[in-house]
């Protein structure tokens, strides 16, 4: 099924199983979403489920099976395409009365699509030719939402046979995946995430969908989740030499965001969306030279007109006033509304225990934590299963996690095949090492305190999309983790899909009774606490790019607040109170980093 844009938001991917089927809630009312296919087991589950839900056949696929993984990828997203198509056709011919999902899909749509004005006015007209004739023409413009897919890049182990034998690169799981994918029947786009991956990046010319058919258009979209300029352009450029052209970049705030926080040098949203305002033309035009002489040597068709390059953005949006912003000051062609949907049944898996937890939570519950067994910091939730149990474990003097899934293996420091350092396996090596070693008491204490927080991802991101629909979890492992953006913090309660669509659109408001900043103050704050922190660990034994980074980060802070001073100006959808308030905010910030205990000489004003 092919997909245009019907809103001017998605719903990004969220854990290993929060958005698994969110196309089947969601899409035939014209809202994309992002799906993660890396994790198979609970993929084929999902499979099975609702083939059987819908009287489709379902034929398990094996792991004895050669290429089992990207089989059940495939299968189950022509599964997804299937179904959005059925759904579609079934809403297209519904009559428009109250309480159908035709109406629905019309009166989601933003205030000033040109099909809800439509549909406004047909609503007016007493029962005529005309009117039918409306009907009609509105019955021919609906499409479904997109159907898109998520690899984060550098999850990508190797994998063997039984017998321990390495398997080809193209077994990977990051190569897997894209495989499972690009054999799809999905028109829909990719996002790669997580950074840059040569072996992966270098794979996806190996499929013909991702370079332009005869008519000039893509069949698969690339799509790069990027946070900053220079990241864009150099992976741009990386593509464009092999003939593939990114047809989005999406931005996403460093800290403000679900999941893994990957932390910019102090480059904060607003000043990294004036970057991509002032250059995107730019970019596009460079992009677009290097990738039609890369078409031309292979011997394929260029492009004769420049392609889509939207430019999207992510991460802590909160408010209408905000979307708007984005959209209207930088151009931005699109944003990602994440984190709120977790708090929306008919968009996402989210348990009920785990919802309503959520659901009541306090700011104090969501806090950035050393969870991830990649070392990468990782935006948790305190009032998880998971977490409970983690604590548990260690009570218990077990801690760690019994390692089935296996996509985190990284380590090798005390086996020849990686494991993962989450897992029990690795921390009762490292906490016996600790212990052995010459360090002090108090600092056996802090290493073996930061590597207990380690917690198993592969099985509590995906947990929750098993239990919500009755499957039984492999290993009895029902414990969940959940990944939210600190933003959900200013939303409490459950809200039905058309609540949060209104919410985006300002047609109503959701925020609880918090005081919230502007979400460029709200990423600002979360910046310099992250900031302090890495003083506190560093400043002992500071390398000299280490105090570089921190310099740079120093000075990319006080630059951000400058920006956003003048920026303020431009905020013509806010009272003066909210201005000056922000203002405040702003020199309050200042003032903090100012007065922080620095390792290195800052030359004045």
């Amino acid at each position: 099924m092919t997909a245009t844009t019907s809103h001017t938001f998605h719903i990004p991917v969220m854990g290993l199983g929060y958005t698994i089927d969110t196309p089947l809630k969601v899409a035939r009312f014209g809202i994309s979403s992002v799906i993660s296919i890396i994790e198979d087991e609970v993929i084929e589950q999902l499979r099975k489920f609702h083939s059987l839900a819908n009287g489709e056949k379902y034929i398990p696929i094996s792991v004895k099976e050669t290429d089992y993984r990207a089989k059940r990828i495939t299968e189950y997203l022509n599964l997804l395409d299937k179904l959005v198509t059925k759904q579609v056709e079934k809403l297209r011919a519904e009559d428009f009365v109250e309480g159908s999902e035709i109406v629905k899909y019309f009166e989601l749509l933003p205030d000033s699509s040109r099909l809800r004005k439509l549909y406004i006015e047909m609503n007016q007209l007493e029962e005529c030719s005309i009117k039918q004739q409306i009907q009609q023409k509105l019955r021919a413009c609906i499409v479904a939402g997109s159907i898109d897919v998520n690899v984060m890049s550098k999850v990508d182990k190797n994998n063997y046979t039984k017998e321990g034998e390495l398997l080809p690169k193209e077994y990977s799981d990051a190569l897997t995946s894209l495989r499972g994918y690009a054999q799809s029947n999905l028109s829909s786009g990719i996002v790669f995430s997580a950074g840059y991956n040569p072996r992966l990046y270098g794979y996806i010319d190996s499929f013909d969908d991702f370079f332009p058919n005869e008519k000039g258009n893509l069949t698969k979209k690339i799509i790069l989740k990027v946070s900053d300029y220079r990241s864009a352009l150099t992976q741009g450029k990386i593509l464009a030499k092999k003939g593939l052209w990114v047809s989005e970049f999406r931005i996403e705030s460093g800290l403000n965001c679900g999941g893994h926080a990957f932390a910019t040098d102090g480059l904060l949203l607003g000043p990294i969306m004036e970057e991509f305002k002032q250059n995107s033309s730019a970019l596009k035009n460079e992009l677009i030279e290097m990738c039609n002489n890369a078409l031309i040597s292979k011997g394929l068709q260029p492009f004769e007109h420049l392609p889509v390059m939207k430019i999207t953005v992510q991460g802590g949006i909160g408010t209408a006033n905000e979307d708007n912003f984005l959209l209207d000051y930088y151009q931005a062609d699109g944003t990602g509304w994440g984190s709120p949907f977790l708090l929306v049944p008919e968009a996402t898996n989210v348990d009920e225990e785990t919802l309503v937890q959520l659901s009541t939570a306090e700011k104090d519950d969501y806090f950035l934590s050393n969870a991830s067994p990649l070392g990468v910091p990782f935006n948790n939730f305190k009032k998880t299963s998971a977490e409970h149990q983690r604590v548990k474990r260690i009570d218990k003097n077990r801690p760690g996690s019994p390692c089935y899934k296996k996509f985190l293996t990284t380590n090798t420091e005390f086996s020849a095949i990686p494991i993962c350092e989450s897992s029990r396996e690795y921390l009762h090596s490292k906490l016996k090492q600790i212990e052995e070693s010459d360090l002090s008491q108090a600092e056996k204490q802090t290493k073996s305190d930061f590597l207990t927080q380690r917690d198993c991802l592969c099985e509590g991101l995906g947990v929750s999309a098993l239990l919500i629909n009755n499957i039984h979890p492999a290993h009895h492992l029902k414990a969940v983790t959940i990944c939210p953006s600190p933003n959900l913090a200013y939303f409490s309660g459950v809200f039905s899909l058309q609540q949060m669509v209104d919410h985006i659109y300002g047609r109503v408001n959701l925020l609880n009774s918090l005081k919230r900043p502007n979400l460029f103050v709200n990423e600002l704050l979360l910046y310099v606490d992250y900031y302090k922190k890495q003083l506190n660990v560093q400043i002992e034994s500071l390398s000299a790019s280490q105090l570089r980074s921190l310099k740079a980060f120093y000075v990319n802070l006080l630059s951000g607040i400058e920006y956003y001073k003048n920026l303020t100006n431009s905020f013509k959808n806010e009272s003066e109170r909210y201005i000056e308030n922000m203002k405040q905010e702003l020199s309050e910030i200042e003032e903090t980093i100012l007065s922080l205990n620095l390792p290195f000489e800052v030359m004045a004003k």
